[in-house]
């Protein structure tokens, strides 16, 4: 596999990678949102004040990490998440990590599918020929490996891509402490 192509498990690591990073760091969560919305992505001017003073001045109705924290607070709940990316795997069997990846999976696949609308970009299967027509949208479209002339470009399909139409975000009660990803437990 290239490095502009990652395998499988390489996409994982990448997913957990940039959720982190969306997560903690502001101006990359709205590079990030634009790319995923098709919107133009935030630029600063030399002369522009920091994007953590834009943030404070125009301040949303629900802060951001909020959205963030119930996002991973429900993936906790559902699949575990938290506890297995604090898990050190160092010394973990290929087949018990495969045990708990499941779960991880099926928690998170519950997540995903009730909070978002998820589509593929491109229509068809992984690997079937594929027509990237002149004036495409470089945003939803990526073209790897050896790209020369002019559209239109043909190829193989290596990835459909994913956009969000939808994301429905749950309610949260004005007590919530959005923090707590998984309450302590203490058994008697």
């Amino acid at each position: 596999m290239s490095a502009e192509s990652p395998g499988f498990f390489s996409r994982i690591g990448i997913a957990f990678s940039l959720f982190f990073k969306v997560l903690f760091d502001a101006v990359f969560a709205g590079r990030a949102a634009a790319q995923l919305t098709g919107a133009p992505a935030p630029e600063l001017q030399k002369d522009e004040p920091a994007p953590k003073a834009k943030l404070e001045a125009l301040p949303p109705a629900r802060p951001p990490e909020t959205a963030a924290l119930q996002l991973l607070s429900a993936l906790q709940r559902e699949g575990r998440f938290v506890d297995f990316v604090q898990e050190d795997v160092t010394g973990v069997s290929d087949a018990d990590l495969g045990a708990a990846a499941r779960l991880v999976h099926q928690g998170a696949r519950k997540v995903v599918g009730g909070w978002f609308t998820i589509e593929a970009i491109w229509p068809g299967d992984e690997g079937a020929a594929a027509v990237v027509q002149p004036g495409f949208d470089a945003r939803r479209i990526r073209l790897v490996g050896n790209v020369t002339g002019e559209p239109p470009f043909r190829g193989t399909l290596s990835h459909h891509g994913w956009r969000a139409s939808d994301a429905r975000l749950p309610s949260l009660s004005t007590n919530a402490d959005a923090t707590v990803l998984a309450p302590a437990e203490v058994e008697l």
